[in-house]
């Protein structure tokens, strides 16, 4: 049983208060309802109860998923046993909006596979977040002392990080963030949903004739909005956390490999020595889509020296 509930109401108009008010007085805890006098949106609304909390362990929730009774008690004794982790966060089934058919998990969804689990024990965490979100706000846990880092939220995140990438993103390059390999709780599905989970979508082929004909500026523009994402990001984290951090270098080294690829000079010959050594290096190994054929780095080199 938690210790106390926030809630924070973003100018809801379908008569939450009226619940919660409700909740309140039933309730067998705290229950500390904020509203907001103007709408904040999602990531500031979370923002908002997050720092309105008061215990070591907090339990981020969204409005329409379903927790298993095992949840609270599971994760905190996880945090307990782990005091170097700041953030920790389960894996969840999928159900319909009826909380029912929860056959798939959402680890299946975002990618956190086997692969991707290796890299995370190996300490590439941050790595494998850079290719993409794997923690729900939903299913976490992050230690109140550790919201100095973390709040405020920035309000000009790159691509598509929200609140919960933000948190993971920083704990991550702490080397502070965990996962529990247990469904703990039920995920709902529904058209009205803000993110929900979706199958990524597939991006378009690059066949080997593109490589040849089509204009510079195509090729470039993705590495480019890449590169941009990465100093972005680079720059949110500098402000938060000690240069010295173990996640930084996994952040400089794939940032420094984008900014390459998406700076390279027209002189042909002249891309050979930078495009040569990051292959040496492995990176277009390291960098290459998880789910590409294991000759798309290779490709991608033969495009970044013809093009």
């Amino acid at each position: 049983m938690p210790d106390e509930v926030v809630i924070c109401d973003d100018l809801s108009t379908d008569g939450t208060i009226d619940l919660l008010t409700e909740l309140a007085a039933k309730a067998p805890f705290a229950v500390r309802i904020l509203e907001n006098p103007v709408r904040l949106g999602s990531n500031k609304n979370f923002e908002r109860a997050l720092g309105a909390c008061t215990g070591d362990l907090i339990y981020i929730c969204d409005q329409d998923d379903f927790w298993l009774p095992e949840k609270i008690a599971t994760m905190t004794q996880y945090m307990s046993h782990h005091s170097d982790t700041q953030v920790a966060f389960c894996d969840a089934w999928v159900t319909d909006e009826y909380l029912k058919n929860h056959q798939s998990r959402v680890w299946e969804a975002v990618r956190f596979n086997a692969i991707a689990q290796a890299r995370w024990h190996s300490g590439e965490s941050m790595e494998v977040l850079l290719d993409g979100n794997r923690m729900m706000g939903c299913a976490s846990v992050i230690r109140r002392s550790f919201l100095k880092y973390v709040l405020p939220i920035p309000a000009d995140l790159p691509g598509d990080y929200i609140y919960d990438g933000w948190i993971a993103l920083v704990a991550a390059a702490c080397n502070a963030v965990s996962y529990i390999n247990k469904p703990l709780q039920l995920y709902r599905t529904h058209v009205q949903q803000q993110v929900g989970v979706r199958p990524v979508e597939a991006q378009q082929a690059i066949l080997l004739r593109d490589r040849f004909t089509r204009h510079r500026a195509r090729k470039l523009a993705p590495l480019q909005q890449k590169q941009g994402q990465l100093t972005k990001l680079n720059q949110l984290l500098a402000e938060r956390l000690p240069a010295d951090v173990p996640g930084f270098q996994m952040l400089h080294r794939r940032l420094a490999h984008f900014i390459m690829r998406s700076s390279l000079p027209p002189n042909r010959l002249k891309r050979l020595g930078p495009v040569l050594g990051s292959l040496q290096r492995g990176n277009y190994q390291r960098y290459a889509d998880e789910s590409a054929n294991w000759y798309a780095p290779y490709l991608a080199v033969l495009g970044d020296i013809l093009e």
